[in-house]
């Protein structure tokens, strides 16, 4: 059974708890994926990502297909088995890595042609491959290819892609044979807010399990996007999951969970963790600083995470400044569990009508 279900929203704006259940297990809303791109959170094993306190995660359609294959994960039995990862799991299509890291030889309204970024060798991927592709890795949430455009962009070429995002999302549900997975539209339009409008009222007339809202997060700034997400919610189903995809900074996710959001994925506690950057409440630690050489202190006192139970400060930046790949993982392990206490403190806010209260005091 996959279903999602508001629990409470927020007497003060459109935050709202909810509980999201999928093939592989329930997970409360909002919520915050790390990113998986290639079949595994960097760094990081199954079972330590289990203890930062994920729930779901993604992984990415582009990366393998490319490496190793659909059928290498299919013959090993499907994306769960092969992450040894038994929670929910979703899909990005792999729409904005096509556009971003791919020269792009071809593309029309059926489908895109582009060179690997791997070796060169032409691929092609349409709707119906994309969603084909993802029903045969079996992820529990799959999401339709859509053309993701960069900022800024020229109107006519924006209006363009909404109208193959509209397309390509139609033909993704027609393809889509596989009923224990959530399809969800991804809604396009940059900041141009009639765009926006004009998406999301075609996506919900053919109707998704889930809506999610692309192409923000590339240079439109904070306000900009919050703009955008917060209008660009309103037009969305109540009853259905609502992901904004590749956000962000904790002020980022404090301010679209008011907007109505209930999902979100980012690559910033990974990535920043492997480069010495610690995420605090009382704002960020650059780790290989030299005021922390003699520091035995943990990155933050109150903080559960195996980091921060075994190691000081003074450690990790020696091995950060040694090359020692201990560094790295460690401090992505903090940012990973300091994303889900985050997400804790917003869902017990939320219950208790106090979200108001949390986002005053979340300004990092």
């Amino acid at each position: 059974m996959v279903s999602f279900e508001v629990l409470h929203t927020d007497s003060l704006s459109a935050a709202r708890l909810g509980l999201l259940t999928t093939a592989h297990g329930e997970v409360e809303t909002p919520a915050f994926m790390p990113v998986g791109t290639a079949g595994a959170v960097k760094g990081i094993t199954p079972q330590q990502l289990k203890e930062t306190g994920s729930k779901l995660v993604l992984t990415n359609t582009y990366h393998l297909l490319l490496r190793p294959g659909v059928d290498v994960v299919e013959k090993l039995g499907g994306l769960h088995k092969f992450m040894a990862w038994d929670g929910p799991i979703l899909t990005d299509s792999g729409g904005y890595q096509v556009f971003s890291l791919s020269p792009l030889t071809k593309i029309d309204d059926d489908g895109v042609e582009f060179a690997s970024h791997i070796d060169g060798a032409k691929i092609y991927l349409n709707a119906e491959i994309a969603t084909e592709i993802q029903n045969r890795l079996a992820a529990d949430i799959i999401t339709c290819l859509d053309e993701c455009t960069p900022f800024p962009i020229e109107t006519p070429q924006l209006q363009k892609a909404v109208e193959r995002t509209i397309l390509w999302a139609k033909r993704a549900k027609q393809a889509h044979i596989n009923p224990s997975q959530l399809l969800f539209g991804i809604v396009q339009g940059g900041i141009d807010l009639e765009l926006r409008t004009y998406c999301a009222s075609e996506l919900v007339k053919t109707g998704f399990d889930g809506y999610a809202i692309g192409g923000l997060s590339v240079g439109e700034g904070h306000e900009n996007m919050i703009k955008t997400v917060t209008h660009t919610t309103q037009l969305l189903p109540q009853d259905k999951p609502r992901y904004l995809m590749g956000v962000g900074t904790p002020a980022d996710i404090i301010a679209a969970v008011k907007a109505g959001v209930d999902m979100f994925d980012c690559v910033l506690p990974t990535r920043n963790g492997r480069n010495a950057f610690a995420f605090t409440e009382k704002g960020p630690l650059r780790l290989r600083n030299n005021v922390h050489i003699n520091d035995a202190r943990p990155i933050e006192a109150d903080c559960d995470c195996y980091c921060c139970r075994n190691f000081g400060r003074a450690a990790l930046r020696h091995f950060f400044n040694s090359g020692e790949m201990l560094g790295p993982i460690l401090v992505s392990l903090h940012n990973l569990t300091f994303y889900q206490r985050l997400m804790t403190q917003i869902r017990q806010a939320i219950k208790r009508n106090e979200f108001a209260d949390l986002a005053e005091r979340i300004d990092y």
